[in-house]
């Protein structure tokens, strides 16, 4: 059968460099470090059965019935009533239920993005949201990052320079690099968004993942005047597969989003969101997310030790303090895409880091001998090795603390 010719947008979407690794992940032998997949053990596989059972007793046909697009008014006010706890102000009339954190990128790129829209975001940044942005047409501008975030003097020359309708960045244990935007620095992109009065998208899927350090309040606790929506999910906590976000935002904001729902899916599966509701009236969701930290906190852990024994001179990784990512960075000259089929005939797989840069992608990553064989082709770095959260610009994200174990490392 003959294909229909296809809309111009769609010529500019590229597949995903990480779900075509993954259709390769999925062999049992393959030992990966590609997906940022939670561990599976840490589901609340019987509470969450539990749930729906109850729901179905207790409310039956209701459960598989149309909603409304909004949301499950409990679970509305649920996530209003978290958001107001770690310090941002909400009433469930501020909550949006999504189909995952993912379709929440989409709605705001549908509501705020004309074709040729300048859209800031880190180098390197969260891929997916790259790929949402290129179908809705926007133009890049990309904004350096270190240690400690975002390069906020960067970003307010581009402000100035650009006039961009959006920055988009995950604050708190980037996706890739797993660095933390530091508070005075947060402090700084709410004024700025509050001056300039551009929209600010903060995605937190990670941010109850916190191992060590002291919790940062979200960008958008910070100034009430800057236009911040922000965005978060269930998929990092209790089940990706739920596919259950949020989106927080001012109630206008709200609505236009919800009447670009409709135009997707119409609503939020009925019968996940009453489950999850039902979940959270007995469930100790806190106790449930600290033994996750636990988890996740030794098995980052295991990997970061992993890494300082056998690594070799020349490499460099950050030292998230949550989250799920460590990006890993080669000297000069070596490419983490070219060994990419060679590790996956060793039986391990990791992302190669150039999918993550909106421009002039960095090519230097990655593991083990594989990583010697690089190094060893490459030249020397410019200064010596250092272990710590350096702001590394080229590298290769090893992802899945949730799934690692010290014997794997």
């Amino acid at each position: 059968m003959r294909s229909p010719t296809f809309s111009r947008r769609t010529g500019r979407v590229k597949a995903s460099a990480i779900r075509e690794i993954l259709k390769v992940t999925e062999r049992p032998d393959i030992l990966s470090f590609a997906g940022g997949l939670p561990a599976p053990e840490s589901f609340p596989v019987a509470e969450l059965a539990a749930a729906h059972a109850d729901v179905f007793a207790r409310e039956g046909a209701a459960a598989l019935q149309y909603s409304t697009t909004e949301g499950f008014a409990p679970l509305r006010a649920w996530v209003a009533d978290r958001m107001r706890r770690r310090g941002l102000p909400a009433s469930p009339e501020q909550v949006l239920i999504t189909s995952g954190s993912q379709q929440g990128i989409d709605l705001v790129a549908r509501v705020l993005l004309d074709p040729g829209d300048p859209v800031v975001v880190e180098s390197p940044s969260y891929l997916a949201a790259l790929q949402v942005f290129e179908a809705h047409e926007a133009s890049f501008v990309t904004i350096g990052s270190d240690e400690h975030g975002m390069r906020i003097d960067q970003l307010e020359r581009a402000l100035k320079r650009a006039r961009p309708k959006l920055i988009y960045l995950v604050p708190t244990f980037q996706n890739p690099k797993g660095t933390t935007l530091a508070l005075e620095r947060r402090e700084q992109l709410a004024r700025l968004a509050a001056d300039h009065g551009v929209a600010v998208l903060e995605d937190d899927p990670y941010g109850e993942l916190r191992y060590s350090g002291a919790d940062l309040p979200a960008v958008a606790a910070l100034d009430r005047r800057a236009p911040i929506i922000y965005l978060s999910t269930f998929s990092k906590t209790l089940a990706p597969g739920l596919r259950i976000g949020w989106v927080v935002a001012a109630e206008e904001t709200i609505r236009a989003l919800t009447v670009a729902k409709q135009a997707c899916d119409l609503h939020t599966g009925t019968l996940s969101q009453r489950a999850v509701a039902r979940l959270l009236e007995s469930f100790d969701y806190d106790a449930h997310v600290s033994r996750i930290r636990t988890l996740y906190g030794e098995r980052r852990d295991a990997m970061l030790d992993a890494l300082g024994r056998e690594f070799p001179s020349g490499t460099t990784w950050t030292r998230p303090e949550g989250g799920l990512f460590v990006w890993v960075g080669l000297p000069d000259g070596a490419d983490a895409s070219r060994l990419l089929p060679e590790a996956l005939r060793e039986r391990v797989a990791f992302v190669p880091g150039a999918p993550f840069f909106a421009r002039a992608p960095e090519r230097n990553f990655l593991r083990g001998r594989l990583l010697r064989r690089a190094v060893r082709g490459a030249r020397p770095p410019p200064r010596p090795p250092d272990p710590g959260p350096p702001g590394i610009r080229r590298g290769c994200r090893v992802r899945r603390f949730s799934g690692l174990t010290a014997a794997q490392t």
